[in-house]
């Protein structure tokens, strides 16, 4: 698996938007107010015209456009690091006009971000063997004062860190809004996580192998075509084990269990060592089928460790996950820790 560089001292972030740009409010000004902060820091900021667009059907502009963007700062010797303007919708078809023999060419660099960026940040390290890292995109580094999430996200993109870990409270209702867009995350609810290992409750579990996953509803589109290419980096990474790390956006349980389902039976989680799966956005029980139920009902017969409720996703805050990176995880029913080995 290909590490690339971390972000030097004063080195240069790229922002582009292969989904979704900047230009409504809270957006805007919180992206904004995020190139201030990471120059304040001593680093130098590179946008791509995409971030300012909202011409687009569901991203930012036209998806060759954003692709070209996108390559354009992947292929710059200047840029350390490549960091989302937003999430979105229809970033799938920027994934369409993606040149991955292109980027081949390229010195491996970070692509972070997360929702509909999974679109990149699960096919990097699937295609290219070459890491991403699942975190917030550039608007969540506006808010003030960050919170401890976004400095950990920020250790970690410098390499200051080789392990990350929960928070005790999360958000369920956020402050942030047109009228009040640098608004930090409300976290009022304390955290409890779910473990399982087969059919049996834990109050521990430990897992270890290759993380891997994103955002469900973007995964499930995925599977099948050409860009999945999970069959493969099962055979190289196999007998390490892989963490499935798994969150969603717009679907609901129903739409969980069929997803995972089909990931399933795609032979997906042949390799998996283990299971981390996020907060559900979308959770409210439906014909009796809960957001815990929705999961276990399919990955439960692994015999796999899951970790559920975990810092990951759409409900903050969340853990940076390096996706195509080796990792220790354990998890008691309050917290969860993950360590890398960035040598491997």
């Amino acid at each position: 698996m290909n590490i690339p560089d971390f972000l030097p001292k004063g080195g240069t972030i790229g922002f582009t938007a292969p989904s979704f740009g900047c230009v409504s409010e809270p957006y805007a000004s919180a992206f904004g107010n995020a190139l201030r902060v990471f120059q304040t820091m001593g680093y130098r900021v590179k946008t791509t015209p995409d971030c300012f667009l909202d011409d687009g059907v569901g991203i930012s502009t036209d998806p060759a456009e954003c692709a070209r963007e996108f390559m354009s700062l992947y292929a710059d010797s200047s840029v350390d690091l490549i960091l989302s303007a937003g999430g979105g919708e229809l970033m799938c078809g920027t994934l369409g006009n993606i040149d991955f023999e292109r980027i081949a060419q390229a010195k491996p660099k970070f692509f972070a971000g997360y929702s509909d960026n999974t679109n990149l940040t699960f096919t990097l390290p699937t295609i290219l063997d070459t890491a991403s890292i699942y975190c917030p995109c550039a608007p969540s580094f506006g808010m003030e004062p960050w919170h401890a999430s976004i400095r950990q996200d920020m250790e970690l993109f410098r390499g200051e860190r080789t392990s990350v870990s929960g928070f005790p409270l999360y958000e369920t209702q956020s402050l942030k809004s047109e009228e009040n867009p640098l608004a930090p995350y409300n976290c009022t609810e304390k955290k409890t996580l779910t473990l399982c290992e087969g059919a049996a409750g834990k109050k521990e579990i430990s897992m270890e192998g290759r993380l891997l996953g994103g955002c469900l509803d973007i995964l499930t589109i995925l599977c099948g075509t050409k860009y999945d290419r999970v069959r493969e980096f099962n055979r190289r990474y196999g007998a390490e084990g892989v963490i499935w790390f798994l969150e969603a956006c717009d679907l609901n349980p129903l739409a969980v269990r069929r997803s995972l389902w089909q990931l399933r039976e795609a032979g997906w989680f042949d390799a998996a060592s283990g299971f981390i799966i996020g907060r559900p956005l979308n959770g409210a029980s439906l014909l009796g089928l809960d957001a815990h139920e929705a999961v276990l009902g399919v990955i439960r017969e692994t015999g796999k460790p899951v970790i559920l409720d975990a810092d990951l996703g759409h409900v903050p805050p969340a853990v940076p996950l390096v996706t195509g990176a080796w990792a220790q995880v354990s998890a008691n029913e309050n917290n969860f820790s993950i360590g890398y080995d960035f040598t491997r």
